[in-house]
């Protein structure tokens, strides 16, 4: 994310063309003028509205699936609900980069939480209406997924822009904390015990906290624009796509996390969509305790989030990575190989802080090694291949329990996630990690 070079020692370095600034961009050093009190008050900021938008992401993620269950019995068709939320990763993620590194990142996340309040306002008309079959839930649900890869697209590009270098770590640790626990613990309890009092009351709770979230956002401080020079060309739309795409592809540690992490999303994926139908079918939960397993993923990110500091320091960055393999894979394997709510969220919790013990420290890293006026471009093809992958996990799972069985559709989802061992330990190397900058190192 700010100014660097390429890893000396890396067997594949980035050629300098790669991460240097895009051609209208001035170089600047990452979080310039910024003093402490200010970082951390970005800091409280940057986390206070991932908190929010998350738990009303958390809560509508679960209602829009429960809902279509309501409409179908169909895997593939209530799965399509999640593939519909992921999409946009995949279509538009590269497009998004290119506008988060041109304008406005602030006023980017506001324009993501108006277009978020448009599709609850239209989902809350159709339950008035009686009509919110699965055409409207598909249509709201891909509303919702645009505004939700500006949102994440635009936060990840601002943390090196008003935080300081020294205070990223922990910045990083407590914004994907907040987005794990808000999001999957939180927001699927409280959309349980919400659903419980009707649809409608628990997507106009959503609003509410969206609106909220856009309140917060004004006591961000820092440079929200990417430095420029006016008169200078910017290059096409598709040249700037290719910019990203090559800091993406040029350096072999980066490549291989978005590979990695293109899997374990699938992962993600899979288990998201076709948890709904785990939850009735296979599990005969409540809707409350359907939300207790969702929320076992929030508690092991929480407990991921409190501890990636010891963590690092006992396993070392790669043991850490590492163990997000092993919990994706628990998290996967735990429908396929048992009926037992606790057995279930057992490998949820597992999943949560494996995942977030990988999103603390890949973000970490790429803010080390990605000049920061490519931040928005870097992170869109990053999420291409992670995120991207979730609404093909999706579909792929929704296929998989059509035709095989959900049970079947997991094991093959738990394979997948063994299957990265090898090439995880063999290319995510100490010497490769070692060459990554300190954070309070750089200026």
């Amino acid at each position: 994310m700010e100014p660097t070079k390429a890893p000396r020692s890396t067997p594949d370095p980035t050629p300098a063309a790669a991460t240097a600034p895009a051609p209208e961009q001035a170089p600047e050093p990452a979080g310039s003028g910024l003093d402490r009190r200010t970082s951390d008050r970005n800091t409280t900021v940057l986390v206070s509205f991932t908190a929010v938008t998350n738990l009303a992401d958390g809560v509508t993620k679960m209602v829009l699936p429960l809902m279509a269950t309501r409409v179908t019995e169909s895997p593939a068709l209530v799965s399509g609900v999640s593939l519909c939320l992921t999409l946009p990763w995949l279509l538009i993620a590269l497009h998004v980069g290119v506008l988060v590194d041109r304008f406005d990142r602030r006023r980017l996340l506001w324009v993501a939480n108006v277009m978020r309040l448009v599709a609850i306002g239209a989902l809350l008309a159709s339950i008035s209406g009686d009509s919110a079959g699965l055409p409207v839930l598909y249509a709201g649900g891909l509303l919702l997924g645009v505004a939700e890869v500006i949102a994440l697209t635009s936060a990840a590009a601002l943390v090196p822009s008003v935080v300081i270098p020294e205070g990223r770590t922990r910045a990083n640790a407590w914004v994907a904390g907040a987005e794990t626990v808000c999001n999957e613990f939180c927001g699927p309890f409280v959309g349980g015990l919400l659903m419980a009092a009707g649809a409608a009351v628990a997507l106009g709770s959503t609003g509410v906290a969206y609106v909220l979230a856009m309140i917060v956002l004004a006591f961000l401080a820092g440079r929200m624009t990417p430095g420029t020079t006016p008169g200078r060309p910017v290059g096409t739309v598709n040249q700037r796509i290719a910019e990203g795409l090559k800091v993406l592809w040029r350096h072999r540690l980066l490549r291989v996390m978005a590979f990695s992490l293109t899997v374990l999303a699938s992962c993600w994926g899979a288990w998201l969509a076709l948890m709904p139908l785990v939850a009735t079918s296979l599990l005969d939960l409540s809707e409350r305790q359907y939300g207790v397993v969702l929320s076992a993923l929030g508690v092991g990110g929480l407990v991921g989030a409190l501890t990636v500091g010891l963590v690092n320091r006992v396993l070392g960055r790669r043991g850490a990575m590492f163990a997000d393999l092993l919990g994706t894979a628990a998290m996967v394997a735990a429908p396929a190989l048992s009926s037992n709510m606790w057995v279930v969220a057992g490998g949820a919790f597992a999943g949560g802080m494996g995942g977030i013990l990988w999103t603390v420290n890949s973000r970490t890293i790429s803010q080390q090694l990605v000049d920061i006026g490519m931040m928005g471009r870097y992170n869109a093809a990053a999420r291409l291949f992670s995120w991207g992958a979730m609404p093909l996990g999706a579909g792929l799972g929704g296929l998989l329990a059509e035709w095989f069985g959900l049970r079947t559709a997991f094991l093959v989802f738990t394979v997948a996630a063994l299957l990265l061992i090898v090439p995880f330990l063999r290319m995510v190397t100490p010497a490769a990690l070692a060459e990554v900058p300190d954070p309070g190192s750089r200026p």
